[in-house]
């Protein structure tokens, strides 16, 4: 066969038969795999004729997936070496890095996960080739006959684990084998690939971090596993930079400033996943709803509200009962009614603790009858929802149980719904900004085509409507293939924090299935009787959740404006108390939040009281600042001006707060 040409990272090359990525890039250490025609593959994979090939560096998203896949069976080549009647599980990539599930372990102690890290290091330094090869599933059941959960995989191709096994046409699957320099095969694990073309290129840019208890494919029924966690990076740099990263998370966890800044709790009489708020996070949250009700308000949206629960037969029109009821708490069944004498006057009901507000702000807009003229029609409500989470994903504020959404509905016509939804999306991002958070990106989640409702080419326009407006915003658009609701495509609105971690912020759906299901209807300009399209929005998620991840932003050091408290005026003795409670007197008539501490602490004590407290504004009086009627004014980082003046110091504190200043 004679030479032929190939594109190999943008330039058409010419090669000969059998030319393979090691041939073309075996020379630069740091290309791990290629793409060829999009997909990643093993660099001694054969190059094609008339292939688009691009090269994979170790440090691309692509590559760190390589990576990480490929220390996970270094990682499981050290726990069987350890434990040869161990059962191999599977063992996927993941964001920041890769886990492995075990079964017929003990439980992993910190103390063995150092061990098993310790044989990794030993196997990369090795520098074991990884092989591919082509298998039967006759084969396989020989080779893996010690391990029942690579004979299941077998039988359904890995359906149900992802990462574990491919099928390549007729019963065929792919293993890797890891190789010595001499050719001995040491260990062998089904798999899909690609890999590192050795195990030396992992480096020393891993580290394993946790281990916890799991479940074959995730299902209660099944056997439980061992779970052990890992990261991976291109370098130790990275990898130190990353250990940094987490300890910093850490360190800002909103469950432990919670506790520490006395702002919430969950009380276990109450239940998983249902937090309280105490006294101080109260006033930031009454803080934050204030001042987005008031913004709604100025955009035109008019507040609603609706119980919490509802009868099943709502929940059976919106479709919910249908698609989410996983997701939903069980019903609760209300016996029949009757009367004086004893005679049924209603059907016994089930009732729904509601995980969704749309259905009843369908109820309202079918109230009445609607005319073109009362559209767009934006209903808002504070509404508390409530859904089913397993135990396992509970994760304080950010992942609850019961939840309060700031939920809107928005009601238009066809034609006003492009201009709607920039507004919309215009206003979301405003408003998140005016929070302190102001680095955004845009996800697009399209239909999941094996749970939706309506009809193929309404999803078409909807998601190619939402696709318009997200890329006329100027954002980065992210795809999110089939991460739709059932009911319609929507735009998520991504936000990064202070330390660079995304959280999924305001979602905005664009729903024309709804409307159908609940036989909405308006009065055309014409006296037709036609369809809204329906926006779905939530721009914090909900209350609870936004609160986290802003405690978690500002590491409890909330801006003045959202602060509980928002000044602490210390006395330098006693004497100086009423001098400060004067003060304070004034500031409570300009609407500020302020305390006078009068406690039995010493000064210096008082003083770290406030700033472990993260309060905004300290004020200070001793003999100087009284006969001058001036104040020594401390800022939270440290900062320090003596002699201001009470009536400057109140007017710089009113104006902070005034203007919302998110970043003193």
């Amino acid at each position: 066969m004679s030479a032929y040409n190939a594109t190999i990272d943008g330039v058409v090359t010419t090669i000969e038969p059998g030319t393979t990525g090691t041939d073309l890039f075996g020379d630069n250490r740091a290309i791990v795999a290629m793409a060829i025609d999009g997909t990643p593959v093993d660099l001694y994979r054969p190059i094609p004729e008339g292939a688009e090939v691009e090269a994979i560096t170790i440090d691309s998203p692509r590559g760190l997936d390589i990576l990480r896949h490929s220390c996970t069976h270094v990682m499981a080549q050290a726990v069987q070496e350890m434990f040869p009647d161990v059962n191999l599980g599977i063992g996927p990539f993941i964001e920041d890095g890769f886990y492995y599930d075990f079964g017929n372990i003990d439980a992993v102690t910190p103390q063995l996960l150092k061990q098993i890290e310790k044989r990794m290091k030993r196997i990369v330094k090795e520098g074991q080739r990884f092989v591919r090869r082509d298998i039967t599933a006759e084969q396989a059941r020989v080779e893996l006959a010690e391990q029942p959960y690579k004979l299941e995989l077998i039988e359904t191709k890995g359906h149900g684990a992802d990462g574990a096994a491919v099928e390549i046409g007729g019963d065929g699957l792919t293993m890797y084998d890891n190789e010595r320099r001499n050719g001995e095969v040491v260990w062998t694990d089904l798999c899909r690939g690609p890999h590192l073309p050795s195990t030396k290129l992992i480096g020393n840019g891993f580290a394993l971090t946790k281990s916890s208890a799991a479940y074959w494919k995730g299902d209660q029924d099944n056997d439980n596993l061992q779970r052990i966690y890992g990261t991976a990076w291109a370098s130790k740099d990275d990898l130190v930079a990353y250990q940094r990263r987490i300890e910093e998370a850490e360190r800002r966890d909103h469950r432990r400033l919670g506790k520490q800044l006395d702002l919430f709790s969950f009380p276990d009489e109450i239940g998983s996943g249902l937090p309280v708020f105490h006294p101080k996070g109260a006033i930031i949250r009454q803080e934050m709803e204030n001042y987005a009700r008031q913004r709604h308000i100025d955009s035109g949206y008019q507040f609603v509200y609706s119980p919490h629960i509802t009868k099943g037969q709502l929940f059976e029109t919106s479709g919910h009962l249908e698609w989410y009821r996983d997701g939903m708490f069980p019903a609760m069944h209300v016996d029949e009614e009757r009367d004086e004498a004893g005679n049924v006057t209603k059907a016994g009901q089930d009732y729904y603790l509601k995980p969704m507000n749309c259905p009843m702000h369908n109820l309202i807009f079918a109230s009445r009858g609607r005319s073109y003229r009362d559209l767009p029609l934006r209903l808002f409500e504070f509404g508390t929802v409530y859904r089913y989470e397993k135990s396992g994903v509970i994760h304080g504020l950010t992942r609850a149980r019961g939840f309060t959404q700031d939920d809107s509905h928005i009601y238009c016509t066809r034609e006003q719904m492009r201009e709607e939804l920039s507004s919309l999306l215009t206003f979301v991002l405003d408003l998140l900004r005016d929070y302190g958070l102001d680095d955004f990106y845009l996800e697009l989640s399209t239909k999941n085509p094996k749970k939706f409702v309506g009809d193929d080419d309404v999803w078409e326009e909807a998601t190619a409507t939402l696709a318009e407006v997200a890329e006329a915003s100027g954002l980065e658009l992210v795809p999110d293939p089939e991460g739709a609701a059932f009911y319609g495509p929507k735009i998520s609105v991504q936000a990064r924090d202070a330390i660079g971690r995304t959280w999924q912020m305001s979602t905005i759906q664009l729903d024309f299935n709804l409307p159908e299901r609940f036989d909405l209807e308006y009065t055309a300009e014409d006296g037709t009787r036609k369809r809204p399209v329906m926006i779905h929005r939530a721009l914090f998620g909900s209350i609870e959740r936004f609160f986290g991840v802003l405690l978690e932003h500002y590491s409890g050091a909330f801006p003045a404006w959202l602060a509980p408290v928002q000044v602490r005026c210390v006395p330098v003795a006693d004497a100086f108390n009423d001098y400060l409670a004067d003060v304070a007197a004034k500031l409570r008539a300009q609407g500020i939040r302020v305390e006078v501490d009068t406690s039995d602490d010493r000064f210096g004590k008082k003083i770290r009281n406030a700033s472990t407290e993260k309060i905004p504004f300290v004020l200070i009086a001793g003999g100087e600042d009284a006969e001058a009627g001036a104040v020594s004014f401390r800022y939270r980082d440290g900062r320090q001006d003596n002699g201001v003046a009470i009536d400057e110091a109140i007017e710089r504190i009113v104006e902070v707060v005034r203007t919302r200043v998110n970043d003193l």
